[in-house]
């Protein structure tokens, strides 16, 4: 049976007159005529989204591309229109080595358009289909264009498009130097990404033999192992590729943060590397703390904020960086615990000083909370645990301050056997007496 508020008319609206009130009514009814009976599935379809103004706003820079907009949340601002030429012949030179006539690229995106505008959480109306006679056609223009151009990039960059002049400003080696890192920044931003539909839909249209996943992970030196896992975007892929190798911990909840690494290391917490390089291979045993190696230099602040954001804005995603940076946030509170975990290699620091790199972390840390299931509860549960016992902070403390100077661990072993040479004396001259008398 239908509700009695739906069956209401636009005309009977409890009395009410005010015209404004009667459109609300009618357009809340209609609302409640037209809503989706599985809205799992519509906001299943989300995967690039707005950084919310509560986030932005602590570092709006992070967020914003500087050389290249990808999708619909940048197009047309003012400071990467120069780009556009770019794309442009970018695309030319996609569609004459496909051999491929741009209305079948055209056709392939318009049977899954939906889709593709489902992707976007935040989409302008102009944007959408329906709201005026070939928006469409212009949505997927925008979806061609930044997709083929950001395929010629991926494959210049692992040197599988060899057409362009060698004086070309993008795809040359001065590119490669002068431009490109850029574009590499701006292509892990959440709101510059493209739906991976898009780029496999054209990938296809080339008979490329690799996939999608294989040259973004090439394309950001990272190891194309696991390559065929389904990702949604190149951010995606990319923090996919970070946690590779993930290894079963027990998951017990921690009561609270550990100490910097500098103290850490006056308990007798020893840091090593790992073998894997993934930000989930992070464990603890007998005393040593394994850590993967991290590279961090000016723009690894705005790669991990828009991983974060990214982890913050999708359902389903994960918290396994968030819980990484509020981790090695708790590790690093000076420079001097960056400089430690420097000496044991796993932190290096392209930054101008320690202390720089110590800021950056705290700063990646601000508003992130440690997920209740991650394995980290375990590891840093263990620290803890050895951190209590003072047998191991007495242990360190001697060594620190008696065995790191050779010079002064010569003069305790000097004063050792002058001491037990005093006994031996002593003891001789003992039974001496007792031999005389």
């Amino acid at each position: 049976m239908d509700s009695p508020i739906i069956r209401q008319s636009s005309t009977e609206t409890c009395g009410i007159s005010d015209p404004k009130v009667t459109s609300w009514v009618v357009q809340v009814n209609e609302s409640l005529k037209s809503m989706p009976s599985d809205e799992h599935h519509y906001w299943e379809k989300r995967s690039i989204y707005r950084v919310p103004a509560h986030i932005a706003n602590l570092n709006s820079e992070a967020y914003q591309p500087q050389a290249v907009s990808f999708g619909p949340y940048h197009y047309g601002e003012v400071h990467l229109r120069p780009m556009e030429d770019h794309k442009h012949r970018a695309l030319i030179h996609f569609l004459r080595r496909s051999w491929k006539p741009l209305e079948h690229l055209l056709d392939s995106l318009r049977n899954v358009a939906g889709d593709l505008e489902a992707s976007y959480d935040a989409l302008d109306p102009k944007w959408k289909e329906g709201s005026d006679e070939g928006v469409v056609d212009r949505f997927l223009q925008l979806m061609i264009t930044d997709g083929c151009f950001m395929l010629e990039i991926l494959r210049f960059k692992t040197q599988e498009v060899n057409d362009y002049p060698p004086n070309d400003p993008i795809f040359s080696d001065h590119g490669k130097l002068s431009v490109i890192p850029f574009i590499r920044r701006d292509m892990l931003l959440l709101e510059n990404q493209l739906p991976m539909l898009v780029l496999d839909l054209l990938l296809d249209a080339c008979e490329e033999d690799e996939s999608t996943n294989y040259l973004i992970l090439k394309f950001f030196s990272r190891n194309p192992k696991n390559h065929r896992l389904k990702c949604l975007h190149v951010l995606d892929v990319f923090r996919k590729s970070m946690l590779m190798e993930p290894e079963k911990k027990d998951k017990a909840r921690s009561k609270e943060i550990i100490r910097s690494a500098t103290e850490l290391r006056k308990h007798g917490v020893r840091f090593k590397k790992n073998q894997t390089n993934s930000l989930n291979d992070i464990s603890y045993a007998s005393g040593v703390l394994w850590l993967p190696m991290i590279s961090v230099d000016e723009d690894t602040e705005s790669m991990f904020l828009n991983l974060i954001a990214f982890e913050r804005s999708h359902v389903n995603a994960g918290k396994e960086v968030t819980s990484y940076i509020f981790f090695m946030d708790n590790l690093i509170d000076r420079g001097q615990d960056v400089a430690l975990l420097h000496t044991k290699g796993i932190i290096n620091n392209a930054m101008e000083s320690d202390e720089a790199a110590a800021k950056l972390f705290n700063s990646l840390a601000v508003g992130v909370v440690l997920d209740p299931n991650s394995s980290l509860h375990d590891v840093i549960n263990k620290v803890r645990e050895y951190c209590s016992d003072k047998r191991h902070k007495w242990r360190a403390n001697l060594i620190h301050t008696y065995f790191r100077n050779p010079w002064v661990i010569l003069s305790l072993i000097a004063a050792i056997l002058l001491f037990v040479l005093a006994i031996i004396q002593t003891i001789f001259t003992v039974l001496s007496y007792n031999t005389k008398t």
